[in-house]
């Protein structure tokens, strides 16, 4: 599959595909271990060979009618196969939303595969009137999870490494407690999300009226702000909301960081901007007189 810069996932072209399931794959069928499809590939990629070492599956672009048929026209294909560790991702138009199968519908189509959980929950996006299914296995074994929303319900995801969150209701403090517990080995992460908080004027309590923790990134190397309203910059960088590992990348608007720490002069930004040693796409000649002296260890152009 190709993916295009704004997300959209794309069918290789008819040559491409061609070549790969009459001349490649045919010689490397047994060493695959990984395979990431949509819809017009997918079921002839899968029917063309065994895969004896495939043990993950990515799935993109997913009809409604297709999932169940999916799970049992190609699992039949595969007798071998006794763990199937998937992610499926669809966006459904509203109509399509009360026909979803159930998750006893799925679980049944799993009998016989060893014993795992099968999640799936729905997330409405108001402006652009459609929804979003994702299904994932449990336990998770892949090192990615993408477009997370505020509907994710958590978990324990001991082996994912690189988490991105997109919505279009805000993120507020709670959910980002959620997200790093449910991913405690986290590096990468990045955020798309145009819509402000909503609480964070106010002192973050939860509901027994008690301040909500400091959430804590221990691993965390790689943080991407750069399609993240201000809030959100803000929700990272003030270290009473998080304490940050040492030695992170930043990709970040740099007019809006110049806005969040206040020209690099804000004290409750600080210790964290402190902890920062790389951020991209920072124009050398347009920086204020400020920013080596609050990125310290960011290294000098």
């Amino acid at each position: 599959m190709k993916r295009s810069s704004n997300g959209i996932i794309n069918s290789l072209d008819d040559s491409i595909l061609e070549r790969f399931c009459s001349y490649i794959l045919p010689k490397i069928h047994y060493k695959i271990k990984w395979l990431d499809l949509e819809p017009l590939c997918m079921e002839r990629i899968l029917l063309v060979a065994d895969y004896p070492n495939l043990h993950g599956l990515s799935l993109f672009n997913i009809e409604r009618d297709t999932i169940l048929r999916l799970f049992g026209d190609i699992m039949s294909h595969m007798p071998k196969l006794n763990k199937f560790v998937f992610s499926i991702h669809s966006n459904l138009n509203v109509d399509d939303l009360t026909h979803l199968p159930s998750n006893e519908d799925i679980q049944r189509t799993f009998k016989g595969l060893e014993d795992y959980q099968i999640i799936s929950y729905i997330h409405y996006f108001p402006d652009d009137c459609i929804g979003q299914c994702h299904m994932y296995s449990q336990p998770y074994t892949m090192n990615y999870l993408y477009r997370l929303t505020n509907s994710f319900p958590g978990g324990l995801f001991k082996f994912v490494h690189k988490v991105s969150l997109y919505d279009e209701h805000p993120f507020e403090h709670e959910f980002f407690i959620r997200i790093a517990q449910s991913f405690p080995l986290l590096r990468t992460l990045s955020i798309d999300n145009e819509s402000p908080q909503k609480h964070k004027q106010r002192q973050q309590l939860n509901k027994d009226r008690r301040s909500l923790p400091v959430i804590k990134y221990a691993h965390l190397t790689l943080l991407s702000l750069n399609s993240a309203h201000n809030d959100y910059i803000e929700q990272f960088l003030i270290h009473t909301k998080t304490c940050l590992s040492n030695y992170i990348s930043l990709d970040v608007y740099y007019p809006s960081l110049q806005k969040v720490t206040n020209n690099f002069t804000r004290d409750t930004t600080r210790i964290n901007c402190a902890k920062i040693n790389y951020i991209y796409n920072i124009d050398k000649w347009n920086v204020s007189k400020h920013f080596h002296t609050y990125f310290p260890y960011v290294e000098k152009f």
